[in-house]
This record gives C-alpha cells, structure tokens and sequence, in this order.
C-alpha cells in the first residue's frame, strides 16, 4: 500500500457526510445484500451477539436485524456521527461504540458473528483490524467481511495519473495522493498467518454507471471518499488535470454517452478455531 488517508481524515470526512450517506451510496448496498446472504450461507447456527465493524448508519445491522431478531447488535464507527445516526435508526436494539477498527474495545472473545461491509478498504493496518476482528470473536465464531480491493475504480485511477503526469512537474508527489486498495494476496497473506478453521476469500466486480467524470467524482466525495480520486490536490492546473482526465475517461471507456466506475469487492468469509 502506497497511499493511505490517516484515520483522523476519515474519521473526520465521514463524520461529515453522515446525514446525506444513505442517499448517494450506490455499489455500498449490493455489497451489504451480498454479505448478508453470505452470513445466511456460511452460518451454520443462529448468532446470538453480532458486531458490525465499520457500521455507518447501520444499513447492514438492519438487515441483520430482520434476519436474526432475537440478536443482540453492536455497532462499532470511527466516525461519530455516524454512531448517532445508527443508534437513531436502530433505538433500544444496537449498542454503538465510536472506535477504531484497529483498536476494537470489547473483551476477548464476546462475539459469535463479526461483519463489516465497505470499511477495510480505510484502515491503515488491515493486519491490526483483521486480528482484533479475530480477537473479539469467540472460538467457532464466524467473520464475514466485504471491501473494496485493488482493482477498484481502476479506469479513474488510470486516468488522473496520466492527466497528472501531462499537466505538472511534480506529478509523482501528486499521484501518491490516489487512494490505493489492499490487494488479495495483502488479504490471504495476513489470513494465512491467522488461526482459522475455514477460509473463503472470493472476488466480484460491480459497475455503476455516470454521465461524466463531474458526477462520478460529485458521488464519492458525497459519502465522505474523497480521496480515493486525488481530491486534495489543489492549486494551479487543477482545472487542467480534470479536464484532461475527463477526456481521458470518454475517449478510453465512454459508452453510450456514459463512463463506468468498477469496483473489486472482496468476499471473506472465515471461522475460528
């Protein structure tokens, strides 16, 4: 991983968006359905306590919620705001928590289900998240957890580092700012050294679809995600980087006057000795 916003930042940008999230995630959704039906597939008893790791709003405790009513919820966010907006969908049936996913504060082996959804992709230490999941999970518990990995808005990144590298000197330093995803041999090597019964890593590729690189752009900086797509690089030649890029975008993947933004998702499923 070359690139990656400090907690503090996400923290802080999410926190923002927090109220208008819900309204602008799109691929998010579909990736909190799948998980829910891989819970549904590889679960092979009723969970009784669930921790979501990364839990936004809570849209994925809710459909946990249906699923497995008789559970008791915890929600884990580094962003407050979207703690508040998660004990305000969920009331008297989640206990939410404004933590870190690096640093889960919750007693060794309390869980029987871990689950988090569109989250990893930000942690800076994914081996410290991915061992604290495995802490707090009791012994046959399971883990099932879905983000976005390398791979992911591939034709954006693609496209401002060569706009990047036409329009300035220092576009090195610059490009470094593009967010950079783990990839899945970072995911199965922090995996492989962890004590696991069974473990399911799988990929899918989801596309949605913009009208031009202002919308898609307009879209990831409304849910707080900015700087997957440079979005702190400033100053002179700005507008001449977006256009470019922009240009670039049309010219390489435009069809039927519309640009693609795929995203890797990266299944895993695993449980404990």
């Amino acid at each position: 991983m070359n690139s990656m916003p400090d907690s503090g930042k996400i923290a802080a940008a999410f926190h923002q968006k927090a109220v208008e999230y819900d309204h602008h995630v799109l691929v998010q959704k579909r990736v909190a359905e799948q998980l829910v039906r891989s819970v549904g597939f590889y679960a092979t008893v009723e969970p009784q306590h669930i921790l979501d790791v990364g839990t936004g709003t809570g849209s994925l405790l809710e459909r946990l919620h249906v699923r497995y009513p008789a559970a008791c919820l915890t929600g884990v966010d580094i962003a407050l705001n979207m703690c508040a907006r998660t004990a305000q969908k969920l009331g008297a049936a989640c206990h939410v928590v404004n933590a870190n996913a690096e640093c889960l504060p919750f007693k060794t082996g309390v869980f029987d289900l871990i689950v988090s959804a569109s989250v990893l992709q930000w942690v800076e230490n994914l081996s410290a998240a991915l061992h604290e999941m495995h802490r707090v999970v009791k012994p046959g518990g399971d883990i099932n957890i879905a983000f976005f990995c390398d791979g992911t808005l591939g034709e954006l990144q693609h496209c401002f580092r060569d706009a990047m590298g036409r329009y300035r000197t220092d576009s090195t330093h610059n490009t470094s700012r593009l967010h950079d995803f783990w990839t899945v041999d970072d995911v199965k090597q922090i995996v492989d050294s962890m004590e696991f019964d069974k473990v399911v890593v799988t990929v899918e590729t989801e596309v949605d679809w913009y009208n031009d690189l202002h919308s898609l752009l307009r879209s990831i900086k409304n849910i707080g995600a900015g700087t997957v797509a440079g979005g702190s690089v400033r100053g002179l030649g700005w507008r001449g980087i977006l256009q470019e890029a922009s240009q670039l975008y049309q010219n390489r993947y435009g069809q039927n006057g519309k640009i693609p933004a795929t995203y890797k998702v990266l299944y895993l499923s695993a449980r404990t000795r």
